[in-house]
């Protein structure tokens, strides 16, 4: 069942006209499947209720989205870190639904004006007709399959995000298939900890599965697996490979950053200058980490963080770096190189 994530800053009214509601926590989300050639076509869309008050529920959407789509009701400073998120993201395809409240006014050319500005050009504009906005998805859905082939056949990287005891099934760890597939029997790493654990069994969408791939909100009941080697932020992966006989080497599909480089893609909205000793937060496959600037060479920043931060080894995600204290707090991205 292929799934399209979609990273959505707007108003639940705008989100139940697209799709149903099947969580309401601090991140609503809202599911609408449609047949397809190939089986079922999911949409899924991640809601940040609390945003702009919360910002690490809105970093964790992103994370997990290949989409964005944004409903605007005025102009103003949440819109412009909202826009430079997106962008930071690399969420480069989106929607926006221009929708002010009645009686009031927004201009639509200012408004694709700060889109251009931000780096979201080829995002489009639509209406609030859930049915046309429908459409529209599945229409970036298909511009975006081979993307989306791609990443299911990447290394595992699956974040946990919930889990607890269930009697009768015993732990279960609830998370996004950022990268990878994961099967009924497969064996797992749990990282940081690196405690381990096997696939007992497999739930996505409420029904029993022998396979999650990238884009799946899994449930995934852990045999063998101990619960304090999981908490915020905990990565699944599939174990090292190291097989003399075969003369086969795989290491894990993360590596563990204790001490980064990066030279930091800076939002075009962001006025601030990173300086030594500032601090930062890094946010990457459902991450949350906090940073200190170590020293600074030309644009070359060197960051030690508190808590190992996992990097991808094949093909690194731009890890969205953020200063909780600034406006807007989002202050770009960066492709981060491990330092031994």
């Amino acid at each position: 069942m292929p799934v399209l994530n979609i990273a959505m800053i707007g108003s639940d009214e705008l989100a139940r006209e697209i799709a149903k509601a099947t969580d309401q926590r601090d991140v609503h989300t809202y599911v609408h499947k449609e047949p397809g050639q190939n089986g079922p076509r999911i949409l899924s869309i991640i809601r940040p209720a609390k945003y702009p008050e919360r910002l690490r529920p809105f970093l964790n959407a992103l994370s997990a989205a290949r989409i964005g789509l944004m409903e605007i009701t005025e102009v103003n400073a949440t819109l412009g870190e909202a826009l430079v998120a997106f962008a930071s993201a690399n969420l480069t395809k989106g929607i926006a639904v221009i929708n002010p409240p009645q009686g009031e006014w927004v201009d639509e050319e200012q408004v694709k004006m700060l889109f251009n500005q931000a780096g979201l050009k080829d995002w489009t504009f639509g209406s609030t007709d859930g049915i046309q906005l429908r459409d529209t998805l599945y229409q970036h859905m298909d511009d975006i399959s081979e993307q989306l082939s791609a990443s299911a056949e990447a290394p595992l990287v699956l974040p946990i995000d919930q889990y607890f005891n269930v009697k009768g099934i015993g732990l279960v760890a609830i998370g996004y298939v950022q990268s990878g597939t994961v099967k009924v029997h497969d064996d797992v790493v749990l990282l940081p900890a690196n405690g381990t654990g096997n696939a007992k069994s497999l739930q996505v969408m409420d029904d029993d599965v022998p396979v999650a791939v990238a884009g799946d909100r899994v449930g995934l009941a852990l045999r063998n697996a101990k619960e304090e080697h999981l908490g915020s932020g905990t990565l699944l992966v599939r174990p090292a490979v190291e097989d003399k006989k075969t003369n086969t080497s795989i290491p894990l599909a993360v590596v563990a950053h204790h001490r980064s480089s990066m030279k930091l893609n800076r939002s075009p909205f962001q006025k601030r200058i990173l300086a030594e000793g500032d601090v930062v937060h890094a946010s990457v496959d459902l991450q949350f980490v906090v940073g200190r600037i170590a020293s600074i060479d030309g644009e070359e920043m060197q960051v030690n963080w508190e808590s190992p931060l996992f990097i991808r080894r094949e093909n690194p995600e731009a890890t969205l770096l953020a200063q909780l204290d600034s406006k807007p707090r989002i202050m770009g991205n960066a492709i981060l190189t491990h330092i031994e």
